[in-house]
């Protein structure tokens, strides 16, 4: 008889709706394939990478010390260059190579 009871009164307590999971939170954007802390070897073996490289710091493949600088990054280089890679035209350059797919 008790387990009666308790039956019907579990039955009689108001039922709650099951929660919604929660809603799922957008994918963090995906991190650019090349950066300014890519080697320069690596900017170099991708034609489209290469492109960026030729086009915003022209002559940087083809100098004598390519070599010795080519597993270096941009931002690794920067203060070896003597100014001449600056923020600016390292600030270009990391935006042209995150358009990069």
């Amino acid at each position: 008889m008790m387990i009666m009871l308790l039956a019907l009164a579990a039955a009689a307590l108001p039922q709650t709706a099951p929660q919604a999971a929660p809603a799922a939170s957008p994918a963090p954007a995906a991190a650019p394939k090349y950066s300014l802390d890519t080697p320069i070897e690596t900017l170099a073996a991708n034609e489209a990478a290469k492109a960026v490289l030729n086009a915003d710091l022209p002559g940087l493949l083809e100098i004598p010390q390519y070599e010795m600088i080519k597993g270096l990054s941009l931002t690794q280089l920067q203060p070896y260059s003597g100014g001449k890679l600056t923020d600016e035209l390292l600030a270009k350059t990391a935006a042209d190579l995150a358009k990069i797919p």
